[in-house]
């Protein structure tokens, strides 16, 4: 999915960092790590990358060296439309909505706390400033597209023709979703066959081929809930839900017979009128800055001031506006809308959670083409009885699944990485279904045939497949798109251009953890 004329990713590669502190076993050197930092970035590429094991912070992109870092951290997705709330999922949901509707206050902190804890962000925060890069804009900015073109037909061998580029695009399509319409799941039971029903002769029972009479109570609150769409609702940009995306909240919220409950049913509850509190969700674009994001900048800001210094301890001059500006509110992703899109279009937003009209919460995300990726949250300390990590990582969850109806390729939600050699960090195993991501073929296993695995060894290749590959890796070098005094070339025209050194071995370490089809559509920067 590249949004037609949308530019290309330009990113610069650093290399393999030397080894820096570990957040998660204190070890002074052992954290390692491959990194470069974005300039810009697509939400396709992006994407792709993730799926690589790549994540975020700021527009330092950065991928753990698997065997080798000392805490290895493994990228974890929840299949969004399937998930399962837990026991103590519940208790939370309840505990807010007990909170928002009779004031009550519970001070039992829920077992999954940590997830107020993004520990891995808070370190790659500290390493994103030590590789920031110092190119100038105007080195970034590609010439004419026709001298670029020229450029490339000086190596006839690595043009890439309009079929080749149409076969790249059908491999890469979007992955298979967790429940699709027609074709049953591995694993589940099949849908029945469609059943028709005769009209009953004249007094043999209820006629099937009708729908079901409704109760008045059922009538009643469906109004209710209409009611409450227009008070707790998540909104974009000051916009309302669209009506299908109401239509779709009521259908998850409605009560079902013998059926566990959902988030929605928690969520989009009847409140009473007299309602001691109101919780609002606004979900405002940070890059390019929204004017409702600028607006509530220096209110959010104070947020993370305070989340930093209570919850983390860090100085008061550690968290200054440059650091949260860098940290929370760069990003090298570029803002994109599609017709098939949501409506708030793809890219890096926050999640500001308002209670009787003041921010209490902040949920970092990206908008990707397959998932909501979190990047971060903070919160005022203040609200810590509310279990605000565990309850914005289940709002993101069913944001997902809201977003999925209006863009049906968005399916999951990425909750970053899963560090079973961190007892404390095994919470995020906790959302299930979940898939922790083979760091050897990037392939997608399910959570429960990885966990017998990381018992035995910190470092473990997922895919049982012993003769598996990495599909999606390099193959050939000299196609690899570089961005060389303002002018777009193939690696291969670069090469014999390139005066100096060979950088050949760093090249082909870039290529083989971006992979062969972002290798041919990010810009690599040589100077």
């Amino acid at each position: 999915m590249e949004a037609a004329g949308s530019s290309p990713s330009i990113v610069e590669y650093f290399g393999g960092e030397d080894g820096y502190r570990c957040g998660y076993c204190k070890n002074e050197t052992g954290n390692l790590s491959h990194g470069m930092w974005a300039h810009s970035m697509t939400v396709q590429d992006y994407q792709d990358l993730i799926d690589r094991g790549w994540r975020r912070s700021g527009k330092y992109v950065y991928k753990p060296i698997m065997n080798q870092t000392c805490c290895p951290q493994y990228t974890i997705r929840c299949q969004a439309l399937c998930f399962q709330t837990s026991k103590s999922h519940k208790k939370v949901l309840k505990k807010m909505l007990k909170f928002i509707s009779k004031g009550d206050i519970s001070k039992v902190v829920s077992e999954e706390e940590p997830m107020d804890s993004h520990i891995e962000d808070v370190v790659a925060c500290d390493f994103a400033y030590k590789s920031e890069s110092h190119v100038s804009q105007s080195e970034l900015t590609p010439l004419s597209v026709d001298h670029t073109e020229r450029v490339e037909n000086e190596d006839k061998d690595t043009g890439v023709t309009k079929e080749e580029v149409n076969v790249q695009k059908v491999e890469s399509g979007s992955p298979q979703i967790c429940a699709d319409k027609d074709t049953p799941v591995p694993g589940e039971p099949s849908r029945p066959a469609k059943i028709v029903h005769a009209p009953p002769k004249p007094g043999k029972g209820a006629d099937l081929s009708k729908p079901p009479c409704r109760k008045a109570k059922d009538i009643r609150k469906e109004r209710k809930l209409q009611k409450l769409l227009q008070n707790q609702m998540c909104t974009f940009e000051d916009s309302p839900l669209q009506a299908g995306d109401q239509i779709f909240l009521l259908q998850n919220s409605k009560s079902k017979t013998n059926q566990p409950k959902t988030i929605e049913d928690f969520i989009f509850v009847s409140l009473p009128d007299d309602a001691p509190h109101k919780l609002e969700v606004r979900v405002v674009r940070s890059s390019p800055p929204s004017s409702q994001f600028k607006a509530t900048f220096q209110e959010s800001y104070q947020v993370y001031k305070r989340y930093q210094m209570v919850i983390h301890q860090d100085p008061p001059d550690k968290p200054t506006i440059n650091q949260f500006t860098r940290f929370l509110c760069d990003s090298p992703l570029e803002a994109e809308n599609a017709p098939n899109g949501p409506e708030c279009g793809y890219g890096s937003f926050h999640q500001q959670y308002w209670l009787d009209g003041k921010i209490i919460a902040v949920g970092v995300i990206d908008i990707l083409p397959y998932c909501v990726s979190s990047v971060y949250l903070y919160y005022d300390p203040d609200y810590s009885f509310l279990s605000l990590g565990v309850y914005s990582a289940l709002r993101e969850i069913a944001f997902t699944r809201q977003l999925h109806e209006k863009a049906p390729d968005l399916c999951f939600y990425y909750m970053g990485f899963y560090i079973h050699s961190c007892p404390k960090m095994r919470y995020k195993g906790q959302y299930r279904p979940s898939d922790l991501l083979c760091p050897e073929t990037y392939v997608w296993t399910p959570i429960e045939q990885c966990l017998p695995l990381l018992e035995h060894s910190k470092y473990c290749r997922f895919n049982q497949d012993v003769k598996a590959v990495d599909e999606g890796r390099i193959k050939e070098l000299g196609r690899v798109r570089v961005l060389h005094k303002r002018t777009v070339m193939p690696y291969s025209v670069y090469k014999k251009r390139r005066k100096g050194p060979s950088d050949e071995a760093s090249v082909q370490q870039y290529a083989s953890l971006v992979g062969q089809t972002c290798s041919e559509r990010m810009l690599l920067f040589r100077s």
